[in-house]
């Protein structure tokens, strides 16, 4: 068997055992298939692979900018920089449009997908931070323990869904991102990602990102773990930091623990 189709049968393996206890969190890990480089200056709020572009939304007030890159390449296609007052976060693209949050500015950002250019924004309630969408509706995080789901158009809510993990709230959720109808979720200042059920807004599977940067490639203005991106066109999952000088492919792994429950209970 290739390393292919080992990593494909993995991948289904993975879902059959986040369905055979949907109410048991399951515990992962990660191996690293690939890295490429991006620049040490993105503050990555939000990271998205489209129709063969990166998008990544960069923060910090007065740096804040959404850059669209050639995926395969690397090549930086265009850019713009945001108003001075606002503080970019999660970015997605939606159609023939790029919707980037704001943190505190009330603010969400809509913009042509192909050339960048401003369209229009639409209001938010409270803060915004990770930002993904369902193929129909975007659904964002505000730091808490909720994700909300919106109407691209209109920036209605549409619907509310609390998130818990073993039936306790878990908030900080930030970077978002939709992967085969699950929700994947950075939680801010941990190194791991939370799986949503996005029916139940129970965490299915926590998956453990320790020291995936290595010591030699962190600065002292190195920030934390924040960026998911599927790679449409093959499945890849990709993730990334604030100031990390890479973007990694990843695999995800069961732990010995996830691999022993596995055996016996489909024995």
């Amino acid at each position: 068997m290739n390393r292919r189709s080992a990593r494909g049968l993995c991948g289904v393996w993975l879902w059959s055992i986040l369905s055979v206890n949907a109410l048991a969190v399951e515990r992962f890990r990660v191996e690293v298939l690939d890295s490429r480089p991006q620049p040490r200056d993105h503050f990555v709020q939000g990271l998205e692979i489209a129709g063969g572009d990166l998008y990544v939304s960069s923060g910090l007030y007065g740096q804040s900018r959404l850059l669209r890159y050639d995926f395969n390449t690397g090549k930086l296609k265009n850019r713009i920089n945001l108003n001075r007052r606002f503080f970019a976060e999660g970015v997605t693209v939606l159609g023939e449009e790029v919707f980037q949050l704001t943190w505190r500015n009330r603010r969400m950002l809509v913009y042509d997908r192909t050339s960048l250019t401003p369209q229009r924004q639409v209001s938010l309630p409270g803060e915004g931070w990770g930002l993904t969408n369902d193929g129909g509706a975007l659904i964002y995080s505000d730091g808490s323990h909720r994700l909300f789901w919106m109407d691209p158009t209109s920036g209605r809510r549409l619907q509310t869904l609390n998130v818990t993990e073993a039936g306790v709230p878990v908030t900080r959720l930030n970077e978002l991102e939709w992967i085969d109808g699950q929700i994947w979720a950075n939680v801010w200042r941990t190194d791991r990602i939370v799986v949503i059920d996005p029916t139940t807004g129970s965490v299915t599977a926590s998956i453990d990102l320790t020291d995936i940067l290595p010591i030699k490639e962190r600065t002292p203005d190195t920030g934390v773990l924040n960026g998911i991106a599927r790679n449409p066109a093959d499945g890849g999952i990709w993730i990334t930091g604030k100031r990390w000088p890479l973007m990694y492919r990843i695999e995800v792994l069961p732990t010995k623990e996830n691999s022993e429950q596995f055996d016996l209970e489909t024995r």
